[in-house]
């Protein structure tokens, strides 16, 4: 009896002969009796009446071929199969690599036939339509589309906009890296044969098992992707950037429950917070109000306008106090104050050097150390140190542990090992070498 073979045109996709364990190639005879794995054989062991086990040689048998017509009387079942997988290896119309592959049939034979035969046909369309509505999809490899109403980008492979969508092709609706890719590896070796015990045969179920739930993860995820419209990073974050500050912060932190709500929950969530922002918001600015003693909005103008102008003259003086503080020189601070009426003005300023030394290097304003940690551990002379070589405290505090443990296991310590071990400016090192040693912190070596 001849029946199509329920396996690919590879040989190496088929199981071995029982008998000779050589790879099968069609025809070859497989028992109508003996299951439920299928109990293969080539011709030359069919024809010696091989036997093994249960299986006897009077058993009935079918021919398994695909050396047959199936839709068109010029395409043999074999050719159906090779053109299905080229398909599903080459993509949708990429018809050039298809007959490539196939090697039977042309660029344009390949086109019709699958055109005719898989996509108008009425027969075919009616069963995917009810294979579509069935319920019992939970494995199924749906594809996943990128917008209902949008035409996918189509990226260059390997270019900055197809790594940003993680790889995603379009045309095929797929990944070019799946998640948990090697996950079939598990299985590529696993055969289920009659001779296996009951451990083997369970530990083989298991391994299944948790193939299967490797499967629905990749899927679970692929869903959220779809579900949330991830594909398009670039066009996720530009309505990400909508929201105020605040809202972008807490749309990064409840990002990674988006997974656990459906996408409108999770939009309407956010949403609602950008709300209730704007509405305290709002509501501080009328309790400002009310405190001023301002009762209706053309007052409230004239109190938003008066208190630009007062944030902005506080801010010249606070930046102008600032200057001050820390440069002494009498040129610098009048080429400042001239940059600062160029800025007033609506002039462009010419660049001219804040501060030169009489050595004629430039020389920087010491480090405000208000609000720097590890600020309090230090003394007064330490501060005045960092302040003058430009040092963080924090820093500060490293290096000098690193220079104490040295000079404790060496009994002593050099300039050029505190250079060595301090990767740093040389002279801010040199610094920091005299004043521990000047402070008795370490002793020379």
């Amino acid at each position: 009896m001849d029946r199509l073979a329920s396996f690919g045109n590879d040989p190496f996709d088929k199981p071995p002969c029982r008998g000779c364990s050589s790879f099968l190639t069609e025809p070859y005879i497989k028992c109508a009796e003996c299951g439920p794995s299928p109990f293969l054989l080539c011709l030359q062991c069919f024809t010696k009446g091989f036997e093994y086990k249960k299986h006897e040689s009077d058993h009935k048998y079918e021919i398994m071929t695909s050396d047959f017509p199936v839709l068109d009387p010029g395409w043999k079942a074999q050719e159906e199969m090779a053109l299905l997988e080229a398909v599903m290896d080459c993509g949708f119309g990429n018809w050039q690599d298809v007959a490539y592959q196939m090697r039977t049939k042309t660029k344009e034979e390949c086109e019709s036939h699958y055109m005719k035969n898989f996509i108008h046909n009425p027969l075919f369309s009616s069963t995917l339509l009810s294979l579509r509505k069935t319920k019992d999809s939970r494995f199924a490899e749906g594809a996943i589309p990128f917008k209902p109403t949008d035409d996918p980008p189509r990226p260059t492979f390997d270019s900055v906009l197809s790594r940003d969508m993680a790889g995603y092709m379009p045309a095929r609706a797929d990944f070019m890296e799946e998640f948990d890719n090697y996950a079939e590896w598990d299985l590529k070796d696993i055969d289920f044969v009659d001779d296996d015990s009951d451990i083997l045969r369970a530990l083989k179920l298991s391994v299944v098992d948790i193939y299967h739930s490797r499967l629905r993860e990749r899927q679970r995820r692929k869903k959220v992707i779809r579900d949330h419209g991830l594909i398009n990073l670039r066009k996720f974050q530009m309505l990400e950037r909508c929201y105020p500050k605040e809202v972008q912060e807490l749309y990064d932190v409840m990002r990674r429950f988006a997974r656990v709500v459906g996408p409108v929950e999770h939009d309407k969530f956010i949403e609602s917070h950008a709300l209730e922002f704007e509405l305290r918001r709002e509501i501080r600015r009328l309790q400002e109000y009310r405190k001023a003693g301002i009762k209706s909005f053309c007052s409230a103008k004239v109190y938003e306008r008066a208190k630009r102008m007062r944030e902005e003259e506080r801010r010249k003086r606070t930046m102008l106090c600032d200057v001050l503080q820390y440069i002494q020189d009498g040129r610098a601070c009048q080429q400042w104050l001239s940059k600062q009426a160029a800025i007033d003005a609506g002039i462009t300023p010419a660049v001219t050097t804040i501060t030169v030394s009489a050595t004629g290097r430039r020389s920087a304003p010491p480090l405000n150390l208000t609000g720097l940690p590890g600020t309090e551990k230090l003394n007064e002379r330490e501060k005045e140190l960092c302040q003058v070589v430009r040092l963080v405290p924090g820093a500060y505090l490293e290096y000098k542990q690193a220079l104490l443990n040295e000079c404790r296991r060496q009994g002593g310590l050099r300039l050029a090992q505190a250079r060595a071990l301090i990767k740093i400016d040389v002279n801010k090192t040199r610094k920091i070498y005299d004043f521990l040693i000047k402070e008795g912190y370490i002793t020379k070596a």
